[in-house]
């Protein structure tokens, strides 16, 4: 039982939930990795099969409305991000029972500081097509070996039978793939079974779910249910549950871990959690978008200022890693065209309405913090001082909005001095890890040379993005997601631990992405080589939702015929 309260009869229904689970343990640690694999790819097919009904579902919590753009967003973000998933997963069971490792046939490399890499995008002739100019790169910890990856690769699943247990997931309430990404990971990588609870605004997407992960369900090794804080405090302290997955804000984090109010801070100072048992967490933060400066055309320009508000307003700017700050080089000659075009793109977006719990008071602590804010349309932009050498707590660097806001900060230098102390500012005075990205001219990125890929190391963060969004990287199946490793219960910035990861490796450090800087046909005419358009989840793409059903559709069957309708919209965003 759980020392928290509920009344009897939802207690009831959460105690026979779990000690179903409890039995499941055993079924699950029975099952060996072809059935497993057998199971994943059930999984995968009831995702394609649910997948309008998830969208549809998802559509009404967000409220956006039969033939919105921005349904594409969900499509993608959703139904697409599970089928890739599960896709990649099955790929990786499969390998181990071959006897091989999940990472054979991927690439090696190394990094700066003696890391070893492993490229996970792209991988096969698809995504070659798909994500044309698109790589990622998975770092692991300075002296970790080629032969250690290879030998650790698998995690649970080289032993299925091995130690497990019953996990609790804190369900997201913003992106509906995070849920069922978290269940998947929580069972095939950890070798736990999963009671997950949703947040509350989710709970339309109940049946969806359910039907979704039926397969593992019907095994007993997955509960859904629904309920709010009081529910997801007496889960986390049941004496059934082992393990504790969450995704949020540090915020709530803390409230589970240490409480509230004076006691919490007396737990945190005598270090005595009220949460005893393992939690591993996927947090926001204040993601800053670092704009190098270089010589850049009219519609580099244009394209660049879209990249970044698609950055902060995709999903209304309800995401861990939404961009918050943007940080430009004060003496960059391009500033002020580059500024005009990012308030034009802000006020072009298509307008949304404010779906998540207390975006407006958000918006409103915001304007309130910096008086000079700019209203455009229903989103804020808000001056943010750029003195390096401040150490104050300043409002937008310490405070995730979660919501329309966009700070901008300026700080002196060209290209080599402001990358320098805009790495050192990101690392030192943003709060979270989660995810930075970078924009530079491919020509700036040449001429500095060893300089900008140093810069890239230097950077904290578990993923790190180079002319591509952050976003691309929690869409990437084989990548990790999480916050840059090392955070701890009483300064847990933007979690512990990583998911998605399905190549499954070992304690990784984190994704480095890349895209072009210009989209296709420019970018084949300045010598990129990218077929790749203007992005389906940019925020102005007028054919994102055809194009993520497109994409959906192909994700559940991969064909060759399936193809030209996907690149045939794309173009046309």
């Amino acid at each position: 039982m759980s020392t928290a309260t509920l009344p009897a009869a939802e207690a009831a229904t959460i105690d026979q939930a779990l000690a179903e689970l409890t039995a499941g343990v055993q079924a699950w640690k029975a099952c060996g990795l072809r059935q497993r694999r057998d199971l994943i790819q059930r999984v995968h097919e009831a995702a394609g099969a649910h997948a309008e009904a998830w969208v549809s579902a998802a559509a009404v919590y967000k409220r956006l409305p039969d033939g919105s753009q921005l349904r594409g967003e969900e499509w993608t973000s959703g139904p697409y991000a599970v089928l890739t998933a599960t896709a990649v997963l099955a790929e990786s069971i499969a390998a181990l029972e071959a006897g091989r490792s999940p990472v054979d046939g991927y690439r090696f490399g190394t990094a700066p500081g003696g890391r070893v890499t492993v490229k996970v995008l792209p991988h096969g002739v698809y995504d070659r097509l798909l994500l044309s100019g698109f790589t990622a790169e998975v770092w692991m910890p300075p002296g970790v070996t080629e032969a250690a990856v290879r030998e650790q690769a698998g995690l649970a699943l080289r032993d299925p039978a091995g130690p497990g247990g019953v996990g609790v997931v804190l369900g997201a309430g913003n992106i509906t793939s995070i849920p069922v990404l978290d269940v998947l990971y929580e069972l095939y990588a950890n070798n736990r079974v999963v009671l997950l609870k949703l947040n509350p605004i989710t709970d339309v997407l109940f049946d969806v779910f359910s039907n979704v992960l039926a397969p593992l369900i019907e095994l007993g090794a997955v509960r859904i249910v629904r309920g709010g804080a009081d529910v997801g405090a007496y889960l986390v302290h049941h004496d059934r549950v082992d393990h504790v997955h969450m995704t949020g804000s540090a915020l709530t984090h803390d409230a589970i871990v240490w409480g509230t109010g004076e006691a919490a801070l007396a737990r945190k100072a005598a270090g005595t959690p009220l949460l005893t048992k393992p939690i591993t967490s996927e947090l926001g933060g204040v993601s800053p978008t670092i704009v190098v400066p270089g010589r850049w055309s009219d519609a580099d320009l244009r394209f660049q200022a879209e990249h970044v508000v698609t950055q902060k307003l995709h999903n209304g700017g309800y995401n861990c890693i939404a961009s918050q700050i943007v940080v430009i080089s004060a003496d960059w000659p391009q500033k002020e065209a580059f500024l005009k075009y990012l308030r034009e793109a802000l006020g072009k977006a298509p307008a949304r309405p404010a779906y998540y719990p207390g975006s407006d008071n958000r918006v409103a602590q915001a304007c309130q913090a910096y008086p000079d804010a700019e209203q455009i349309r229903s989103r804020v932009l808000i001056p943010v001082p750029g003195d390096p050498d401040d150490t104050a707590p300043e409002p937008a660097l310490t405070t995730e909005y979660f919501g329309p806001v966009l700070g901008v900060m300026e700080l002196r230098g060209d290209a080599r001095a402001f990358l320098g102390t805009a790495v050192r500012t990101a690392n030192d005075r943003f709060a979270g890890t989660l995810g930075v990205n970078l924009i530079a001219h491919p020509r700036t990125i040449s001429g500095l040379g060893a300089a900008f890929d140093q810069a890239v190391a230097d950077l904290r963060y578990g993923t790190v993005t180079i002319n591509a969004w952050t976003g691309v990287g929690y869409l990437t199946a084989a990548a990790t997601w999480g916050a840059f490793p090392g955070h701890t219960l009483d300064d847990v910035q933007s979690g512990i631990g990583v998911v998605h990861n399905a190549v499954l490796l070992a304690a990784p450090e984190r994704t480095v992405l890349r895209g072009p800087f210009r989209p296709a046909p420019r970018a084949l005419l300045h010598g990129e080589p990218s077929m790749s358009p203007k992005p389906p989840w940019f925020v102005t793409n007028k054919t994102a939702a055809t194009t993520g059903r497109r994409l959906v559709g192909f994700a559940a069957k991969p064909r060759w015929s399936a193809l030209p309708g996907v690149f045939i919209s794309a173009l046309r965003g």
